[in-house]
Protein backbone atom coordinates (compact mmCIF):
# COMPACT_ATOMS: atom_id res chain seq x y z
CA UNK A 1 0.00 0.00 0.00
CA UNK A 2 1.24 3.46 -0.85
CA UNK A 3 -0.17 6.72 0.52
CA UNK A 4 0.96 10.15 -0.62
CA UNK A 5 -0.21 13.71 -0.12
CA UNK A 6 -0.32 15.83 -3.26
CA UNK A 7 0.42 19.53 -3.61
CA UNK A 8 -3.28 20.37 -4.01
CA UNK A 9 -4.13 19.01 -0.52
CA UNK A 10 -5.31 15.61 -1.73
CA UNK A 11 -4.29 12.16 -0.50
CA UNK A 12 -3.72 9.34 -2.98
CA UNK A 13 -3.85 5.75 -1.72
CA UNK A 14 -2.73 2.90 -3.94
CA UNK A 15 -3.56 -0.67 -2.89
CA UNK A 16 -2.86 -4.07 -4.36
CA UNK A 17 -5.57 -5.79 -6.41
CA UNK A 18 -5.46 -8.61 -3.87
CA UNK A 19 -7.26 -6.40 -1.32
CA UNK A 20 -10.81 -7.57 -0.61
CA UNK A 21 -13.17 -5.23 -2.51
CA UNK A 22 -15.90 -5.43 0.16
CA UNK A 23 -13.52 -4.32 2.89
CA UNK A 24 -12.08 -1.65 0.64
CA UNK A 25 -15.56 -0.29 -0.11
CA UNK A 26 -16.32 -0.11 3.62
CA UNK A 27 -13.12 1.85 4.13
CA UNK A 28 -14.03 4.23 1.27
CA UNK A 29 -17.51 4.73 2.75
CA UNK A 30 -15.96 5.56 6.12
CA UNK A 31 -13.56 8.06 4.56
CA UNK A 32 -16.50 9.68 2.71
CA UNK A 33 -18.30 9.94 6.07
CA UNK A 34 -15.24 11.56 7.67
CA UNK A 35 -14.99 14.02 4.81
CA UNK A 36 -18.70 14.87 4.91
CA UNK A 37 -18.73 15.43 8.66
CA UNK A 38 -15.32 17.04 9.10
CA UNK A 39 -16.78 20.52 9.67
CA UNK A 40 -19.90 19.41 11.49
CA UNK A 41 -20.15 20.50 15.11
CA UNK A 42 -23.57 19.33 16.32
CA UNK A 43 -24.78 19.90 19.85
CA UNK A 44 -25.31 16.80 22.00
CA UNK A 45 -29.00 17.71 22.25
CA UNK A 46 -29.27 17.59 18.42
CA UNK A 47 -27.59 14.19 18.37
CA UNK A 48 -29.94 12.88 21.05
CA UNK A 49 -32.98 14.18 19.18
CA UNK A 50 -31.88 12.53 15.93
CA UNK A 51 -31.17 9.26 17.72
CA UNK A 52 -34.63 9.33 19.32
CA UNK A 53 -36.26 9.96 15.91
CA UNK A 54 -34.35 7.11 14.29
CA UNK A 55 -35.18 4.72 17.13
CA UNK A 56 -38.87 5.66 17.08
CA UNK A 57 -39.04 5.20 13.31
CA UNK A 58 -37.27 1.83 13.51
CA UNK A 59 -39.54 0.64 16.33
CA UNK A 60 -42.67 1.70 14.43
CA UNK A 61 -41.57 -0.39 11.43
CA UNK A 62 -40.38 -3.41 13.45
CA UNK A 63 -42.50 -3.62 16.60
CA UNK A 64 -44.75 -6.33 15.14
CA UNK A 65 -41.70 -8.59 14.80
CA UNK A 66 -41.18 -8.50 18.57
CA UNK A 67 -44.67 -8.12 20.02
CA UNK A 68 -47.21 -10.85 19.31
Amino acid sequence: MLMERTKDNQITITVSTSVDSFGLQRMIDYVKYLEATSKSKPKQSDINKLADEVNASWWKKNAKRFIK
